[in-house]
């Protein structure tokens, strides 16, 4: 694949347990690529090769099915960015979600990832999902929402 601004130098494969980023089941392409004048704005390289970028994920996905996200580096150690397709999920599609970007230690990271390994979760993001689905479930979480609603209306009054 031809890069206007830059050629490919090389691509790495990563799975599970080689860059904490790999979620169980998932393969990571870290495509490198020499860059002229330091790193670029990502948003605009983005968008300048965006039809590139979709070849490059359709072409990937045909020789590697497991492959599901893309991630550039522009020199050596300039990471900008990681881009993938969205993960289709028929049980959430049609619900009102909002991403949200957490960050999590060895400990919490352990135990989505064995959420995922036993089939419980398809991906991090629905194993924090479920455990907060727990969470909702416990009467202490029903009290503590009263309580939060309470001091709403209280500072309401101020």
């Amino acid at each position: 694949m031809d890069f206007p601004d830059g050629g490919v130098q090389r691509i790495a494969l990563l799975q599970h347990g080689d860059d904490p980023a790999v979620e169980p089941g998932d393969v990571l392409a870290r495509v490198f690529i020499e860059q002229a004048g330091g790193n670029p704005n990502l948003p605009t390289w983005h968008r300048d090769h965006e039809t590139m970028i979709g070849d490059l994920q359709r072409e990937l996905a045909q020789q590697l099915p497991g492959a599901s996200h893309l991630e550039f580096w522009f020199g050596e150690n300039g990471r900008q960015g990681r881009s993938g397709p969205p993960r289709d999920d028929p049980a959430t599609s049609k619900q009102d979600l909002t991403p949200a970007g957490i960050r999590l230690g060895p400990a919490d990271l352990e135990m989505l990832d064995a959420l995922i390994t036993t089939g419980t979760a398809a991906s991090r993001a629905e194993a924090i999902s479920w455990v907060l689905a727990r969470i909702r479930e416990r009467p202490a979480y029903t009290r503590l929402s009263e309580r939060a609603r309470e001091l709403d209306e209280l500072k309401a009054h101020f």
